[in-house]
């Protein structure tokens, strides 16, 4: 297929780019020039986006500032314009798949109940891990943050594409990627999504058939993971890692 990633100079972007070029053409985005990487700014050149998207088959939109922690101000001036520019970008060139890279902070604020405030805390005493109840992509959002609802904008937005346009679409609650791929705290035990896996969890999204529209949580295989894996696995996502290797 034609795939466009936008946000293509981040550090997802460069693990996608390396991992998926031998499986797919390419074309890389971002508003931040690097080599290989196209100059376009999706919160500010809708045109310019559509032009890049003509004759593509997917698209994958990384596209945003990525951090947890911005104000209400950088996710209405930069993520939301730039997943509104996108869709509508895919919409008029007819693009058959959009994968959204949304976030586990869809649902952040489940981190603060029992038994997962203990989970990430990596306080695992009197827990079995076989028995904690998954939290699902149906259970209701619950952000974390004002990146959490942008994200969850984003989810909300792509189903009205996928309904009324026909934009099929998968929004990937993305755990944790590090550029060590490993993790780095107690909590990333539990939320760690390896490089690999990251592969293989996007090319299910990108190849995945009969799918009109689906949210999947992106996590390793961990044994402490507190996210359902079940719509993931539908798609063709088979993680591999566990983050238990590491500690």
């Amino acid at each position: 297929m034609r795939v466009v990633l936008t946000g293509a100079a981040g550090l997802i972007g460069g693990i996608l780019a390396d991992g998926l070029a031998d499986r797919h053409e390419l074309v890389r985005v971002d508003r931040v020039r690097r080599p290989g990487v196209r100059r376009v700014d999706s919160a500010r050149s809708p045109r310019a986006l559509e032009r890049v998207f003509a004759g593509a088959d997917a698209v994958v939109d990384l596209a945003g500032i990525p951090h947890v922690d911005q104000p209400w101000d950088s996710v209405s001036q930069n993520n939301l314009p730039a997943t509104i520019n996108a869709l509508e970008a895919a919409r008029r060139a007819g693009v058959r798949r959009f994968v959204f890279a949304s976030s586990n902070h869809v649902t952040g604020l489940y981190e603060r109940d029992d038994p997962y405030d203990r989970i990430v805390a990596g306080d695992y005493r009197g827990l079995d891990p076989a028995a904690t109840p998954f939290i699902g992509p149906d259970w209701p959002i619950r952000p974390d943050s004002p990146y959490g609802v942008g994200k969850a904008f984003g989810e909300a937005a792509a189903r009205y594409y996928a309904d009324a346009h026909g934009v099929t679409a998968v929004c990937l609650r993305i755990g944790t990627v590090n550029a060590a791929g490993r993790p780095r705290s107690a909590r990333e035990f539990a939320t760690l999504l390896t490089h690999g896996d990251l592969l293989r969890l996007v090319a299910g999204a990108l190849e995945a058939a009969e799918i009109d529209f689906c949210v999947c949580y992106g996590v390793s295989r961990n044994t402490w993971r507190i996210w359902d894996l079940e719509s993931a696995e539908a798609i063709g996502y088979h993680p591999e890692d566990d983050a238990e290797r590491f500690r």
